[in-house]
């Protein structure tokens, strides 16, 4: 549960450098730190189209727990054609806006640019990203993240990392 006392401003640099910290630890790869930020009830979805009836539409990714282990799994193989070899990326993300607080759990958004190297050709992507945390003892974990692709209806390639 939040301090009633704690500002604004002050939740707004917790999870800001929380999601700082996830961008991160993505572009070293460090999946098993990635994990670890993960609530095991956690979602991540990567949608394709406008729609928000993620659990009826198609998904690049739509993980739970397990999902998210073996997408590492595969990661950390190469056992994906996504991932032999796998991109180097670089993200910046901005625009880190607070939408709802309600109790430990916190709503958030933000913008991301993520730049995508790989076999010499550097490819950009943009994306909202939603964010429902919650505040755990050991800090902020993510119970929910979707990554909005701004081509997301589009012709997407495969990707070799997590948004």
């Amino acid at each position: 549960m939040f301090d009633t006392s704690t500002s604004t401003t002050a939740l707004l640099a917790e999870v800001t450098e929380f999601v700082w910290k996830e961008a991160d630890i993505l572009d070293r790869k460090d999946y098993d730190a990635w994990l670890d930020m993960w609530l095991v009830e956690g979602i991540y979805i990567l949608p394709m189209g406008d729609g928000e009836d993620y659990e009826n539409q198609l998904n690049l990714c739509y993980d739970n727990d397990k999902m998210r282990r073996l997408r590492i799994d595969r990661f950390n193989r190469g056992f994906s054609i996504s991932s032999a070899p796998a991109a180097d990326t670089v993200r910046t993300v901005s625009r880190i806006v607070i939408d709802d607080v309600d109790g430990d759990q916190i709503k958030l958004r933000t913008a991301q640019h993520l730049i995508e190297d790989k076999f010499g050709r550097q490819r950009i992507w943009a994306a909202d990203v939603f964010f429902t945390l919650k505040k755990t003892d050991d800090g902020f974990k993510i119970d929910r993240k979707i990554a909005k692709l701004l081509n997301s209806g589009g012709m997407l390639n495969s990707f070799s990392y997590l948004f």
